[in-house]
């Protein structure tokens, strides 16, 4: 047979039709969704964020729960600026609902929306304003020759929220964390104090501990934003590390959302890290450290600048790293599907 027949099938023109881009940072997966999610209303992102949440929320668990994703997916949906200088918005999704920031889908949605057009490209950089929930981000891609060459973002102001804190959970003890802010809180833990390693095989045992702990902060404490309510809560546990590798100050493996492990140093989370760092005088302005994730793929940080945030010391991050495009999707929802809306375990 020269030709595989199975190639000729057609949706229905009923069904609902929607289209993607596939892509990963530092092997932590983004599905840009690129045709057949409805314009969201709304002002401002934050508005967008809402609307989706309580009009539209089965298109999420539809592309991020099996069977067209899995319980470890990252999406996002692009919507209008909210900003006058900004490029385009986004609303980043996965398996427990809509996150503030994310890292390492700006990353990859600079690259994309160079390569395609969305923006200008210009040498030797061109930049991007992409709003967020938790603010404008500011991105840029070095390109020489018309090949992009080095991807990089300044974020949102990070800040050490409660340093040397501690929380009783069940099944782990008392454990001490710092909470700190990157565009997303999270509880910072040293994974040693629980000798906890963080080598890709025991990704079963940081699973189970990062849910714990943010299962037990969730019920035993509040966390505010100094500006938004809708960004005043506890997206994960982020566990670190010394590196094995020469060069690499450190390894950070994030459980977020409803326990899912992601697979780059998460970019949010190493803002985190270096307001932390900065904050206990070991990461001067303008230094870089390298961070890498639980497969060994790396971003680089920085403190670009200090500012007051609200009541906060925060730093503003620069954060780089690298994202790949690994291909196009179509998918369908079938209306006499009984499990259109996706299912998922975890």
């Amino acid at each position: 047979m020269n030709k595989n027949l199975f190639a000729n099938w057609e949706a229905p023109a009923s069904w609902h039709k929607m289209t993607t881009l596939e892509c990963h940072t530092g092997g932590e997966p983004l599905r840009i969704i690129t045709s057949g999610f409805p314009l969201l209303k709304g002002e401002t992102i934050l508005e967008m964020r809402r609307d989706c949440q309580q009009n539209h929320d089965h298109l999420r668990t539809a592309l991020m729960f099996e069977p067209r994703g899995h319980a470890d997916m990252y999406g996002c949906v692009i919507t209008p600026p909210e900003r006058p200088d900004s490029d385009f918005g986004v609303l980043f999704l996965h398996n427990e609902g809509y996150s503030t920031m994310c890292g390492h889908a700006i990353i990859a949605l600079t690259r994309v929306a160079v390569e395609a057009g969305v923006v200008r490209a210009l040498e030797p950089v061109t930049s991007l304003r992409i709003d967020a929930p938790c603010g404008q981000i500011k991105a840029y891609a070095e390109i020489k020759k018309g090949q992009i060459r080095r991807i990089y973002f300044d974020n949102v102001p990070s800040f050490v929220f409660d340093a040397d804190a501690e929380v009783a959970v069940p099944g782990l003890g008392t454990v001490s964390y710092t909470l700190a802010y990157g565009g997303a809180f999270y509880a910072y833990v040293d994974a040693s104090s629980l000798g906890l390693s963080l080598r890709a095989e025991n990704h079963s045992q940081i699973i189970d501990a990062g849910r714990r702990i943010k299962q037990a902060l969730h019920s035993s404490r509040a966390i505010t934003h100094p500006l938004h309510a809708d960004l005043g809560f506890l997206y994960g546990t982020i566990f670190s590390a010394p590196s094995e590798t020469a060069g690499v100050h450190s390894r950070n493996v994030c459980i977020f959302a409803d326990g899912e492990l992601d697979r780059s140093p998460t970019g949010s989370g190493v803002a985190g890290q270096a307001a932390i760092l900065h904050a206990k005088g070991v990461l001067p302005l303008g230094e870089k450290i390298v961070i890498e994730s639980i497969l060994g793929s790396q971003f680089q940080v920085s403190a670009l600048n200090t500012l007051a945030y609200g009541p906060h010391n925060a730093i503003i991050p620069r954060v780089e790293g690298s994202a790949h495009i690994v291909g196009k999707a179509s998918f369908y929802i079938d209306p006499s599907d009984p499990l259109q809306n996706g299912f998922i375990f975890r």
